[in-house]
């Protein structure tokens, strides 16, 4: 089981400080959707600049031109790219293909997405790397949690890994850890906590008791 930092509400700088006091307890840095319309792929280049030993997701939450888009992310070193599981087939696809091509990784974030089991049964036939189920902001606010929408792919998923995010807090991790996905992602649960390292640090032990 790996966590993974996402980093939202930040400007290059402070994605820097950030990840620099976490960077020994997690598996991957995550450039969130509003970093990247704010500071563009440059920020991805700067955080695998800056942090070689991590693993860089570009959250792109792609949606068209799925080649391209991955091409342009692995060019700034991103290590695995974000596609909407709402995506048409030939984006996912594409996506894929190219990420082979560059030795990257595809991560499908099922937000969305109405029937789980089902499209998550055909994506994994596509051969991405991840699966995501995703309470974003919006659902958080309604009180949604994706512990059912993880059962259901673990139930169809043969190939792809499984992860989680949304809303996931030191206090909810233990719950989280229990329905075993393969990649944990925490947000505001460790960048808005008093102290960022002692809470990542708590996270990581409690991460790898799960494994």
């Amino acid at each position: 089981m790996e966590l993974q930092l996402a980093l939202d509400l930040v400007n290059i700088p402070e994605a820097k400080e950030v990840v620099k006091e976490v960077e020994s307890y997690i598996d991957i840095v995550e450039i969130g959707t509003p970093v990247v319309i704010n500071e563009g792929l440059h920020a991805v280049k700067a955080i695998k600049e800056a942090f070689p030993n991590l693993k860089v997701l570009a959250d792109l939450k792609i949606m068209d031109a799925g080649g391209y888009e991955v091409m342009k992310a692995s060019e700034a070193g991103a290590d695995i790219i974000t596609v909407l599981g709402v995506s048409d087939d030939s984006t996912i696809r594409g996506a894929v293909e190219e990420a082979r091509k560059q030795g990257r990784k595809i991560m499908v974030d099922m937000i969305n997405v109405p029937d789980i089991e089902a499209r998550a049964l055909q994506i994994d036939a596509m051969g991405v790397d991840y699966i995501c189920v995703h309470s974003g902001y919006d659902h958080q606010a309604d009180g949604k949690n994706s512990f059912e929408d993880l059962a259901a792919i673990k139930r169809v998923v043969k190939q792809a890994k499984t992860a989680i995010a949304g809303g996931i807090k030191l206090d909810t991790l233990p719950e989280v850890i229990q329905a075993q996905p393969d990649l944990v992602i925490v947000g505001g649960g460790i960048t808005g906590a008093a102290d960022k390292k002692e809470t990542a640090q708590q996270m990581r032990q409690l991460v790898a008791q799960g494994n």
